[in-house]
């Protein structure tokens, strides 16, 4: 049993590492942020992304993760409350009074079930990993081969698979689409907020704002870099009272990079590209620019 406390608890301490490095990019590889009247209606799949993203609804879903986290801001809840329940556990374990330091009576029968979760949370998320791994090359992009040049284009105006399009785009929208992806990866590496309230809305600025002292807190920065969008369509695009919608879904790569205080990798990999998919909705007040009000993930398969 000894042995057994001590492996959990190496596995914990692994898994709480890996979280905060893995999908650092901007929005941290969660759903989160408001599509208007939408907001809690799934995105129309497209050729781009054909997969199914849950609604946002309020609360921020990790892409990878069959667990939504609770409350704006993704990863705030799991290294919050969580963190302490996990940090409290591998300590017990480590000095031998078990997972969570000998509770009697009623806190005994709470502990107990805080252990399953964590272990039913544990195997999940290595589960998933494993899964993930043959998972990251994604589609041809529409036309065939992969865009080859920085001249080819990548975003495209594709009709959804219903009439629900009820907004007519121009090409300068999509190319401010595009150029948006770039900017907000980069005021996000950059840790300008500055930026970030310029290109996105107040509600998708203060996100990002707290996922930044999260990383900052735990004393790591991410570095995302050499973004380009290598496919990408309209998935739709409407009009309300707040202004126009638009989401669009973007598959586009990345060298995506976390490092410690010493300016050590601890996640990632310089000069790795890796892929993401991902809808992105756009709001454009009336008389504004258009702004990032919304990121989505796919749901797992085995969701």
């Amino acid at each position: 049993m000894r042995s057994a406390a001590m492996v959990l608890a190496l596995l914990l301490a692994m898994a709480c590492i890996a979280a905060p490095g893995a999908q650092a990019r901007a929005g941290s590889g969660f759903s989160m942020g408001s599509r208007g009247s939408r907001t809690f209606l799934a995105p129309s799949p497209t050729r781009t992304a054909p997969g199914y993203a849950p609604p946002l609804g309020g609360a921020p879903y990790a892409a990878g993760s069959a667990y939504p986290a609770a409350n704006r801001g993704g990863t705030t809840f799991m290294h919050g409350f969580m963190g302490g329940l996990i940090g409290a556990g591998i300590g017990g374990l480590l000095l031998g009074h078990g997972l969570f330091w000998g509770m009697r009576g009623v806190g005994s029968l709470f502990g107990l079930l805080i252990q399953l979760l964590l272990i039913l949370l544990l195997v999940g998320w290595l589960m998933r990993r494993l899964a993930a791994g043959g998972t990251s090359a994604g589609s041809e992009p529409m036309g065939g081969a992969a865009p080859r040049g920085p001249a080819a284009p990548a975003l495209r105006r594709v009709p959804p698979p219903s009439n629900r399009t009820q907004l007519e785009l121009l090409p300068e929208d999509f190319q401010q689409f595009e150029a948006a992806l770039q900017r907000v990866q980069a005021a996000w590496s950059a840790g300008d907020l500055a930026a970030l309230r310029q290109l996105a809305t107040p509600d998708m600025a203060a996100t990002f704002a707290q996922q930044l002292r999260d990383l900052q807190a735990r004393g790591l920065r991410n570095e995302v870099s050499e973004v380009r969008l290598l496919q990408g369509d309209l998935a739709e695009a409407w009009r309300e009272n707040r202004g126009d919608y638009a989401t669009v879904a973007m598959r586009f790569s990345m060298v995506d990079v976390t490092r410690d205080a010493a300016g050590a990798v601890v996640d990632g990999a310089p000069g790795e590209h890796v892929q993401a998919t991902e809808w992105w909705t756009f709001l454009r007040p009336p008389g504004g620019r258009w702004q990032l009000a919304a990121i989505q993930q796919e749901a797992p398969l085995n969701r």
